[in-house]
Protein backbone atom coordinates (compact mmCIF):
# COMPACT_ATOMS: atom_id res chain seq x y z
CA UNK A 1 0.00 0.00 0.00
CA UNK A 2 1.46 3.35 -1.08
CA UNK A 3 1.84 6.43 1.13
CA UNK A 4 -1.45 8.38 1.50
CA UNK A 5 -3.65 5.43 0.66
CA UNK A 6 -6.46 4.61 3.11
CA UNK A 7 -7.09 1.26 1.45
CA UNK A 8 -5.83 -0.32 -1.75
CA UNK A 9 -8.60 1.46 -3.66
CA UNK A 10 -9.14 4.80 -1.84
CA UNK A 11 -6.56 7.48 -1.09
CA UNK A 12 -6.61 10.97 0.45
CA UNK A 13 -6.76 12.76 -2.93
CA UNK A 14 -9.85 10.79 -3.91
CA UNK A 15 -11.59 11.60 -0.62
CA UNK A 16 -10.76 15.31 -1.03
CA UNK A 17 -12.18 15.23 -4.57
CA UNK A 18 -15.45 13.71 -3.34
CA UNK A 19 -15.66 16.28 -0.55
CA UNK A 20 -15.13 19.09 -3.07
CA UNK A 21 -17.91 17.73 -5.27
CA UNK A 22 -20.26 17.59 -2.29
CA UNK A 23 -19.29 21.13 -1.22
CA UNK A 24 -19.76 22.51 -4.74
CA UNK A 25 -23.18 20.85 -5.11
CA UNK A 26 -24.21 22.32 -1.76
CA UNK A 27 -22.97 25.76 -2.81
CA UNK A 28 -25.01 25.65 -6.02
CA UNK A 29 -28.12 24.62 -4.06
CA UNK A 30 -27.54 27.42 -1.51
CA UNK A 31 -27.10 30.11 -4.18
CA UNK A 32 -30.17 28.97 -6.09
CA UNK A 33 -32.23 29.00 -2.91
CA UNK A 34 -31.01 32.48 -1.91
CA UNK A 35 -31.88 33.69 -5.41
CA UNK A 36 -35.52 32.87 -4.60
CA UNK A 37 -35.69 35.51 -1.87
CA UNK A 38 -36.81 38.12 -4.42
CA UNK A 39 -39.42 37.62 -7.12
CA UNK A 40 -40.78 34.31 -5.86
CA UNK A 41 -43.27 32.74 -5.79
CA UNK A 42 -44.09 33.90 -9.32
CA UNK A 43 -47.57 34.90 -10.43
CA UNK A 44 -48.69 33.09 -13.57
CA UNK A 45 -50.70 36.13 -14.67
CA UNK A 46 -53.94 34.17 -14.81
CA UNK A 47 -56.85 34.56 -12.42
CA UNK A 48 -56.58 31.81 -9.79
CA UNK A 49 -53.54 30.54 -11.66
CA UNK A 50 -50.69 28.59 -10.07
CA UNK A 51 -48.01 30.27 -7.96
CA UNK A 52 -44.67 29.04 -9.22
CA UNK A 53 -41.87 28.53 -6.70
CA UNK A 54 -39.38 26.82 -8.98
CA UNK A 55 -36.52 24.72 -7.63
CA UNK A 56 -35.38 24.83 -4.93
CA UNK A 57 -38.48 26.07 -3.07
CA UNK A 58 -38.69 29.55 -1.57
CA UNK A 59 -36.52 29.65 1.59
CA UNK A 60 -37.83 30.51 5.02
CA UNK A 61 -37.90 34.28 5.69
CA UNK A 62 -34.74 35.84 7.12
CA UNK A 63 -34.86 39.02 9.21
CA UNK A 64 -32.50 41.89 8.38
CA UNK A 65 -32.09 44.65 10.97
CA UNK A 66 -31.97 48.14 9.46
CA UNK A 67 -30.01 51.12 10.78
CA UNK A 68 -33.16 52.76 12.15
CA UNK A 69 -34.08 49.66 14.15
CA UNK A 70 -36.67 48.28 11.73
CA UNK A 71 -36.54 44.66 10.66
CA UNK A 72 -37.20 43.59 7.09
CA UNK A 73 -38.05 40.04 6.10
CA UNK A 74 -36.70 38.45 2.95
CA UNK A 75 -38.65 36.94 1.38
CA UNK A 76 -41.55 38.91 2.84
CA UNK A 77 -44.47 36.69 1.94
CA UNK A 78 -46.83 39.17 3.62
CA UNK A 79 -45.99 41.88 1.08
CA UNK A 80 -48.45 41.96 -1.83
CA UNK A 81 -47.27 42.41 -5.36
CA UNK A 82 -47.90 45.71 -7.10
CA UNK A 83 -51.57 45.67 -8.06
CA UNK A 84 -52.49 45.87 -11.73
CA UNK A 85 -55.58 46.11 -13.90
CA UNK A 86 -55.09 43.92 -16.95
CA UNK A 87 -56.10 40.69 -18.59
CA UNK A 88 -54.13 38.08 -20.60
CA UNK A 89 -54.36 38.46 -24.36
CA UNK A 90 -54.58 34.65 -24.69
CA UNK A 91 -55.46 31.70 -22.49
CA UNK A 92 -52.03 30.09 -22.40
CA UNK A 93 -49.72 30.52 -19.46
CA UNK A 94 -47.36 33.48 -19.80
CA UNK A 95 -49.51 35.32 -22.34
CA UNK A 96 -48.92 39.10 -22.50
CA UNK A 97 -51.18 41.30 -20.40
CA UNK A 98 -53.20 44.12 -21.93
CA UNK A 99 -54.32 47.05 -19.74
CA UNK A 100 -57.90 47.51 -18.58
CA UNK A 101 -59.06 51.10 -18.12
CA UNK A 102 -56.44 53.85 -18.01
CA UNK A 103 -53.27 52.14 -19.34
CA UNK A 104 -51.03 54.67 -17.56
CA UNK A 105 -52.37 53.47 -14.22
CA UNK A 106 -52.89 49.81 -15.11
CA UNK A 107 -49.56 48.72 -13.62
CA UNK A 108 -48.45 46.49 -16.50
CA UNK A 109 -45.73 46.57 -19.13
CA UNK A 110 -43.56 49.70 -18.81
CA UNK A 111 -45.99 50.91 -16.16
CA UNK A 112 -45.45 47.97 -13.78
CA UNK A 113 -44.38 48.80 -10.23
CA UNK A 114 -43.28 46.96 -7.12
CA UNK A 115 -44.79 47.25 -3.65
CA UNK A 116 -41.84 49.07 -2.08
CA UNK A 117 -41.91 50.52 1.42
CA UNK A 118 -44.25 53.47 1.82
CA UNK A 119 -41.48 55.36 3.61
CA UNK A 120 -38.89 57.85 2.31
CA UNK A 121 -35.37 56.81 1.46
CA UNK A 122 -33.21 58.00 4.34
CA UNK A 123 -29.73 59.44 4.71
CA UNK A 124 -27.21 57.54 6.81
CA UNK A 125 -27.16 60.34 9.38
CA UNK A 126 -30.96 60.61 9.35
CA UNK A 127 -33.48 62.68 7.44
CA UNK A 128 -35.10 62.17 4.05
CA UNK A 129 -32.64 61.80 1.20
CA UNK A 130 -34.79 63.39 -1.53
CA UNK A 131 -36.30 66.77 -0.66
CA UNK A 132 -37.22 70.01 -2.49
CA UNK A 133 -34.77 72.90 -2.61
CA UNK A 134 -37.04 74.90 -0.34
CA UNK A 135 -36.10 72.38 2.35
CA UNK A 136 -32.47 71.76 1.32
CA UNK A 137 -31.51 75.44 1.31
CA UNK A 138 -27.80 74.57 1.18
CA UNK A 139 -28.23 73.16 -2.36
CA UNK A 140 -28.75 75.18 -5.53
CA UNK A 141 -28.60 75.08 -9.33
CA UNK A 142 -25.16 75.64 -10.82
CA UNK A 143 -24.74 79.16 -12.23
CA UNK A 144 -23.87 77.78 -15.67
CA UNK A 145 -26.97 75.55 -15.84
CA UNK A 146 -30.50 76.56 -16.72
CA UNK A 147 -32.67 76.94 -13.64
CA UNK A 148 -36.02 75.45 -14.75
CA UNK A 149 -38.01 77.04 -11.93
CA UNK A 150 -40.65 79.26 -13.48
CA UNK A 151 -40.44 77.60 -16.91
CA UNK A 152 -43.55 76.15 -18.59
CA UNK A 153 -43.85 72.37 -18.92
CA UNK A 154 -45.06 71.16 -22.31
CA UNK A 155 -46.49 67.70 -22.90
CA UNK A 156 -45.86 65.45 -25.90
CA UNK A 157 -48.67 67.27 -27.75
CA UNK A 158 -46.95 70.63 -27.24
CA UNK A 159 -49.70 71.86 -24.93
CA UNK A 160 -49.06 73.53 -21.58
CA UNK A 161 -49.14 71.07 -18.69
CA UNK A 162 -48.01 73.36 -15.88
CA UNK A 163 -45.12 75.37 -14.48
CA UNK A 164 -42.01 74.24 -12.65
CA UNK A 165 -42.10 75.53 -9.09
CA UNK A 166 -39.23 73.65 -7.44
CA UNK A 167 -36.53 71.02 -7.83
CA UNK A 168 -36.13 67.91 -5.67
CA UNK A 169 -32.52 67.06 -4.89
CA UNK A 170 -30.96 63.76 -3.87
CA UNK A 171 -28.72 64.92 -1.05
CA UNK A 172 -26.68 61.71 -1.06
CA UNK A 173 -25.95 61.61 -4.80
CA UNK A 174 -25.82 65.41 -5.25
CA UNK A 175 -28.16 65.48 -8.24
CA UNK A 176 -31.71 66.51 -9.01
CA UNK A 177 -34.27 63.70 -9.19
CA UNK A 178 -37.57 65.48 -9.83
CA UNK A 179 -39.11 68.74 -10.98
CA UNK A 180 -42.15 69.87 -9.05
CA UNK A 181 -44.84 70.99 -11.49
CA UNK A 182 -47.84 73.11 -10.55
CA UNK A 183 -50.83 72.29 -12.76
CA UNK A 184 -53.51 74.80 -13.76
CA UNK A 185 -55.91 72.97 -11.43
CA UNK A 186 -53.71 73.86 -8.45
CA UNK A 187 -52.40 70.32 -7.97
CA UNK A 188 -48.64 69.79 -7.77
CA UNK A 189 -46.98 66.66 -9.15
CA UNK A 190 -43.44 65.38 -9.50
CA UNK A 191 -41.84 64.97 -12.93
CA UNK A 192 -38.80 62.65 -12.98
CA UNK A 193 -35.77 64.32 -14.52
CA UNK A 194 -35.30 61.17 -16.64
CA UNK A 195 -38.35 62.19 -18.68
CA UNK A 196 -37.68 65.95 -18.85
CA UNK A 197 -35.87 67.88 -21.58
CA UNK A 198 -34.83 71.21 -20.10
CA UNK A 199 -34.13 74.13 -22.41
CA UNK A 200 -33.87 77.86 -21.78
CA UNK A 201 -37.49 78.55 -22.67
CA UNK A 202 -39.41 75.44 -21.56
CA UNK A 203 -39.33 71.93 -20.14
CA UNK A 204 -40.56 69.40 -22.69
CA UNK A 205 -41.88 65.94 -21.90
CA UNK A 206 -42.33 63.27 -24.57
CA UNK A 207 -43.67 60.55 -22.27
CA UNK A 208 -47.20 61.89 -21.67
CA UNK A 209 -49.62 64.45 -23.03
CA UNK A 210 -50.29 67.69 -21.19
CA UNK A 211 -53.75 66.61 -19.99
CA UNK A 212 -52.33 63.36 -18.60
CA UNK A 213 -50.31 65.23 -15.97
CA UNK A 214 -53.54 65.53 -13.97
CA UNK A 215 -53.42 61.82 -13.06
CA UNK A 216 -49.77 61.57 -12.01
CA UNK A 217 -49.80 59.81 -8.60
CA UNK A 218 -49.84 62.45 -5.88
CA UNK A 219 -47.69 62.70 -2.76
CA UNK A 220 -49.06 62.09 0.71
CA UNK A 221 -46.86 64.84 2.12
CA UNK A 222 -45.89 67.99 0.18
CA UNK A 223 -42.17 67.90 1.07
CA UNK A 224 -41.53 64.17 1.23
CA UNK A 225 -41.64 61.33 -1.29
CA UNK A 226 -41.72 57.68 -0.26
CA UNK A 227 -40.13 54.76 -2.08
CA UNK A 228 -43.59 53.51 -3.07
CA UNK A 229 -44.60 56.93 -4.38
CA UNK A 230 -41.38 57.11 -6.41
CA UNK A 231 -42.14 53.70 -7.85
CA UNK A 232 -45.63 54.69 -8.95
CA UNK A 233 -44.56 58.06 -10.39
CA UNK A 234 -41.79 56.50 -12.48
CA UNK A 235 -44.20 53.77 -13.61
CA UNK A 236 -46.74 56.37 -14.75
CA UNK A 237 -44.31 58.18 -17.02
CA UNK A 238 -42.78 54.89 -18.15
CA UNK A 239 -46.22 53.67 -19.19
CA UNK A 240 -46.71 56.86 -21.16
CA UNK A 241 -43.84 55.94 -23.47
CA UNK A 242 -46.05 53.12 -24.79
CA UNK A 243 -49.63 53.97 -23.82
CA UNK A 244 -49.90 57.78 -23.96
CA UNK A 245 -51.44 57.59 -27.43
CA UNK A 246 -52.93 54.63 -29.33
CA UNK A 247 -50.39 55.13 -32.12
CA UNK A 248 -47.50 54.29 -29.78
CA UNK A 249 -48.85 50.78 -29.29
CA UNK A 250 -48.70 49.97 -32.97
CA UNK A 251 -45.64 48.34 -34.64
CA UNK A 252 -43.09 50.63 -36.25
CA UNK A 253 -43.14 48.71 -39.52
Amino acid sequence: METGAITQYVDVAQVVLYLFWAFFAGLIYYLLRENHREGYPMDSGRENGPRIEGWPPVPTPKAYKMADGRELLSPDLRRPDGSYSAQPTHGWNGAPLEPIGNPLLAGVGPGAWAQRADEPDMLTEGGAKIVPLRVAADHSVHVKDTDPRGLPVLGADGELAGTVTDLWVDQAEMLFRYLEVALPSGKSVLLPFNFAYVSRDAVRVKAVLAAQFAQVPALRRPEQVTLLEEEKIMAYFGAGMLYATPERQEPLL
